[in-house]
């Protein structure tokens, strides 16, 4: 039986799991809700691996770790078990399939991708230098578990993403980086109405800076810098003494985003008497083209192998845990998970019968990366 056929037939049994995932509600901000869907994910997970997970709980977060076999470490299946969902979305938003369209929070993003993995991995012949990493707080930002993330990748030959896939199945072969930034005036109190000339206007130094933040952004590049949360002042009648803005920057390479660093950090007071300080900076580096290329490239040869129609591939602004590992010099594909839409939205939804190819697909990049040479990852070391 090919791998294709394989997957068909067990497809009911893959939709009951990700219903088993989906029905477990596990919002990041909630350590008690993420405890009791890593306890589901490493039961789920040992059926299908046939060995335990390690759990590793950092700042309360529990992340799931499996190591297959005892040979050196080849590749880096990643995944996370959290959502942005609260608890209760179940209650309006439940899990449900209809005609072909899986629904249900965080079923897109990413659990489906999760179970993907166990099938995939469980239909092989051999498992050895797999490596299974399932994180609890990836919609956060990875705070706690970017450095596992990394040393998990080093010396890997790929690290293989399950997040859901672009439209119409693509492939994330290029994520932007992403800077986060604090910009912070200070001026001077004063009575609007009696002194204001005794004042220094933070909302003024804020408003000048608006603009020189917003012209950094080079649209011919792909970068965007885009200030987002603003507040300043205290009363109606008050010259404003303190404001801020928080900047979101996305840049498709290490250069732009070092650009834009430079460039932030630069900033001066304009107002005669202002202060203005500047926090936060690069949070992940770009998954540049480059790194996904000669994996891309293997998956269309293996898709074309197995009687599958050749993937799209597609550049995302979006970041995910595969910018870490291509931050240190893994080779890195993304959007390897489910088909579907609707992240993070009331419509969220995974396309079932596109389920069989994609896990189909899966398994034999896995195959085909334990038994063939890739370039020697030295970068990555």
């Amino acid at each position: 039986m090919d791998l294709l056929e394989r997957f068909r037939d067990a497809l009911p049994r893959v939709v009951d799991d990700i219903r088993t995932l989906v029905t477990c509600e596990s919002p990041s901000d909630d350590l008690a809700a993420l405890a009791a869907s890593a306890k589901l994910t490493a039961e789920l997970g040992t059926a299908y691996l046939g060995s335990e997970p390690e759990q590793i709980v950092l700042d309360g977060r529990p992340h799931l770790r499996w190591r297959l076999g005892d040979g050196p470490r080849r590749v880096l299946v990643l995944c996370h078990h959290d959502t942005v969902w609260p608890i209760g979305t179940l209650d309006n938003h439940p899990f449900a399939v209809a005609d072909e369209v899986l629904r249900g929070p965080g079923c897109f993003d990413m659990k489906t991708g999760t179970v993907m993995a166990f099938h995939a991995i469980a239909a092989l012949a051999e498992t050895d230098g797999i490596t299974v990493l399932v994180t609890g707080d990836e919609e956060l930002g990875s705070p706690s578990s970017r450095q596992l993330i990394e040393e998990e990748a080093r010396g890997c030959v790929a690290a293989l993403v399950l997040e859901s896939a672009g439209a119409a199945g693509a492939l994330k072969t290029e994520r932007k980086g992403v800077s986060l930034y604090q910009v912070t005036a200070v001026g001077r109190a004063a009575h609007a109405g009696l002194e204001p000339e005794k004042g220094v206007n933070a909302s003024l130094e804020l408003a000048f800076q608006l603009s020189a933040v917003a012209a950094l952004g080079a649209p011919e590049r792909g970068t965007t810098v885009t200030p987002t949360a603003l507040q300043a002042g205290t009363t109606t009648n008050t010259v404003p003494a303190q404001g801020r803005f928080a900047v979101d920057v996305r840049a498709r390479t290490v250069v732009e985003q070092q650009r834009v660093d430079t460039a932030i950090r630069a900033l001066r007071p304009h107002l005669p008497g202002a202060e203005l300080h500047v926090t936060g900076g690069p949070n992940r580096p770009p998954l540049e083209a480059v790194s996904s290329a000669e994996l891309f490239e293997r998956v269309c040869r293996l898709a074309a192998g197995q009687g599958l129609a050749e993937p799209a591939q597609v550049s995302v602004g979006g970041a995910s845990d595969g910018n870490f590992t291509a931050g240190i010099g893994v080779p890195t594909l993304d959007g390897l998970g489910a088909s579907g839409g609707g992240a993070h939205a009331d419509d969220e939804h995974v396309l079932v019968d596109e389920l069989p190819g994609r896990i189909a697909l899966l398994a034999a990049l896995l195959a085909d990366l334990l038994t063939s040479a890739l370039p020697d990852p030295a970068g990555a070391r």
